[in-house]
């Protein structure tokens, strides 16, 4: 009897033995996939949060891109022909102007087979083109300039306050956009409006600043502006007054 005693303790203590290590076992195992699952989990949602971070920065980009607000100008818009084997295909070509109204501008031209595409395309040519012309008080230039291109002459002056853009055609255009308020400007020669946009960039490529040539020379602006008979007082005040 002792001993059918002894064996039944036994067998009792092996089969709790057996159940607990099933459980350690199975706890574990569900420990492991918890964990697994944490870290895939984890490692996908920090993914996830990457790629929305990555895509909120590349918006922000488009955003301030867009938020740019740009003056287009259409100048010149010509119906061109090419003939083909059974009639002609017709196509447009647009030259348009671009600038911000603040001291930047530039120009373009596109060919499409229809008139917004090709307005399309020079407007893309044009914002590709943008240069920067420093202005005088933000209104006008800061001196006299000459450009051409080909046939084509202009001639570019700073004016007074209240004298309005006196300019023509596709001159206007470029002064408009360009954010100039005051300034007197003549045509020489042929009226094709590609070499004027082309002259007049010229003329406004070759413009400088108090400050651009002060630096370039090594002096203050004071020094260059007090060479016209101005007093030291009144060439610093004008020094300071000056805004690009």
């Amino acid at each position: 009897m002792a001993d059918e005693n002894n064996n039944q303790e036994a067998a009792v203590e092996t089969t709790a033995a057996a159940d607990n290590a099933g459980n350690d076992a199975g706890q574990a195992r569900e420990g492991r996939g918890n964990r697994g699952r944490g870290r895939g989990g984890n490692d996908r949602g920090g993914d996830r949060d990457g790629r929305g971070r990555g895509r909120g920065r590349r918006d922000d980009r488009r955003e301030e891109e867009a938020g740019e607000e740009l003056i287009e100008k259409l100048v010149h818009i010509n119906r061109v022909s090419k003939t083909v084997k059974g009639g002609k295909r017709f196509g447009f070509a647009a030259l348009v102007v671009v600038g911000d109204g603040k001291g930047r501008v530039g120009f373009g031209h596109g060919k499409a087979r229809e008139v917004p595409e090709a307005i399309t395309k020079a407007t893309a040519s044009a914002k590709k083109k943008m240069i920067r012309v420093p202005l005088k008080e933000g209104r006008t230039l800061h001196h006299d300039g000459k450009g051409h291109f080909g046939a084509g002459k202009v001639n570019v002056r700073s004016a007074p306050a209240g004298t309005g853009i006196i300019a023509g055609g596709p001159m206007r255009a470029v002064f408009e956009s360009l954010g100039v308020a005051d300034v007197v400007t003549k045509s020489i020669g042929t009226s094709n409006p590609y070499n004027m946009i082309r002259a007049t960039f010229d003329a406004l490529v070759t413009q400088t600043s108090p400050k651009s040539v002060a630096q370039r020379r090594g002096k203050k602006v004071a020094d260059l502006l007090g060479r016209g008979g101005a007093s030291e007082v009144e060439a610093e005040a004008a020094a300071e007054a000056i805004v690009e």
